[in-house]
């Protein structure tokens, strides 16, 4: 949940987001800055530095050199983007350097007219829960640290991040397949950089939407139905094996088979999991997010590997990166990290090692889906964003909570749980071997809504489970 400092600016999962000029001004943008300088001169070695990048959206330039103004005034030592970077870059940049953390203005996925600000830490992953309060405590207290000036440096952090992750991956094995891949970068900073990998291996590639509009055309940078429409149409139109998207600052990933139906993040967290338990046989466990799909469980238990499930918001899978072995870390809105690279989570490389999946296995990605399908069971999802007033949203979560919500719609309420949002477990069938269902209500962290997410074993158990959960919330107390 958002926690409110002052003047408009919220800190949610992952950072401070706002409405451009009603929230995300440039006071705002120093206010927050100057409480970032502040954390590193008290908590890091601020000699370290901190790295700067910034996305294609409005003002995300000029917010970016209005940050590193106010965190070099701090006597901090900046290096700024000199080109729009993905936020993965600058996450790497941060861990490649030595760097006392990054600064990304972005704000990722969300419509056109809002920005942001996200602080990476010193390991180059999402800002873990302890340090992201740091950084609010300072804000409250309006600390702006001044000292002698220190330099600003542009720099290209796209280069080294390239070399990187096309040696996380088993580049030769996908410039050797014979696939058709479309690259959708939603207008976003992931703009060039895969369609650049893929030339230069030789893959044959089709890319969309990489030139810079900061309006987002018809679309939020969300690689989600309906927003990759384009990229469904143009995997089938170009007979592609797969279609790879990004969102606005590259961190997320979504993708579609080469039917040009769409597969969301639980299928593709699902195909990287199995391809690195079977095939690499990497050490380590898993964690994933309260929202997403329980087919992981069942991946993991296979292959005797532990599950930790976490608080929505990548944060607290870095967290666990931090403490614990693990494997691979992810959430429902597409973010997916890997310890043994950088706890963060990476549009880019995940697309990549999508591609380097499909050309192990010499299937398309619909073919890797549906294996999924048979071996671990039906296991199909949705999700509905709805724009409600906050007492409704309040009540609506209270509601489901309570002792005397025992059915919803014709199901009943098998077990609820509270992690983060309110999860009910039903009693809706699972034809076999297909997912128990579950519908989980939350308050998002970074917007005015409330959503509601649902798995079961087949898609219209999904649509009927999120029909019966909106007239639940619309009907009220």
């Amino acid at each position: 949940m958002a926690q409110e400092t002052q003047k408009g600016i919220k800190f949610g999962t992952d950072g401070w987001r706002g409405i451009i000029a009603d929230d995300f001004t440039f006071d705002n943008v120093r206010r927050v800055a100057g409480g970032i300088a502040s954390y590193v001169t008290k908590h890091e070695n601020p000699r370290r530095g901190l790295i700067i990048g910034y996305d294609t959206r409005f003002a995300a330039q000029r917010g970016a050199q209005v940050v590193a103004e106010v965190i070099a005034s701090a006597g901090i030592p900046v290096k700024l983007a000199n080109d729009y970077t993905p936020t993965p870059a600058v996450s790497y940049a941060v861990k490649n350097t030595g760097a006392a953390g990054g600064v990304m203005v972005t704000s990722s996925h969300n419509p056109w007219n809002w920005n942001g600000v996200k602080f990476k830490a010193k390991f180059g992953g999402s800002a873990t829960p302890a340090i992201m309060g740091k950084i609010e405590q300072e804000l409250l207290t309006e600390a702006v640290p001044k000292h002698d000036k220190a330099p600003i440096q542009e720099a290209d952090f796209k280069a080294a991040y390239v070399a990187a992750i096309c040696r996380f991956a088993d580049t030769d094995l996908i410039g050797k397949a014979k696939f058709k891949i479309a690259i959708d970068s939603m207008y976003g900073s992931g703009r060039g950089v895969l369609a650049g990998i893929f030339r230069d291996l030789g893959v044959e590639y089709v890319a969309i939407r990489q030139e810079v509009n900061p309006l987002f055309p018809g679309i939020n940078p969300e690689p989600i139905e309906p927003h990759i429409s384009l990229l469904q149409e143009t995997v089938t139109g170009e007979k592609c094996h797969a279609g790879l998207a990004t969102d606005g600052d590259a961190d997320r990933i979504g993708a579609v088979a080469e039917d040009g139906s769409f597969v969301d993040s639980h299928k593709i967290f699902c195909v990287l999991l199995r391809w690195l338990l079977e095939r690499k046989k990497w050490p380590g466990d898993v964690t994933r997010a309260f929202n997403t799909t329980r087919m992981l469980d069942r991946i993991a238990t296979k292959h005797g590997r532990k599950i930790y499930e976490t608080k929505i918001g990548f944060k607290y899978a870095a967290d666990l990166m931090m403490e614990r072995e693990i494997l691979i870390g992810g959430e429902e809105s597409g973010g997916i990290g890997y310890s043994r690279f950088l706890p963060e989570r990476d549009g880019i490389l995940n697309s990549l090692l999508l591609a380097n999946v499909m050309a192990e296995e010499g299937k398309p990605l619909g073919r890797l889906v549906a294996d999924l399908q048979r071996d671990f069971g039906p296991h199909y999802y949705g999700r509905r964003d709805l724009h409600l007033a906050e007492e409704v949203k309040q009540s609506a979560i209270q509601r489901a909570g309570d002792e005397s919500t025992q059915t919803l719609g014709r199901y009943r309420v098998l077990k609820k749980e509270n992690l983060d949002g309110m999860k009910l477990f039903l009693d809706a069938p699972t034809n076999g071997n297909g997912a128990e269902a579950w519908i989980l209500f939350r308050a998002s962290g970074t917007e005015p809504l409330l959503r509601a997410y649902a798995e079961a074993a087949s898609p219209q158990l999904v649509s009927e489970i999120l029909e019966t959960a909106e007239n639940f919330v619309n009907a009220g107390p």
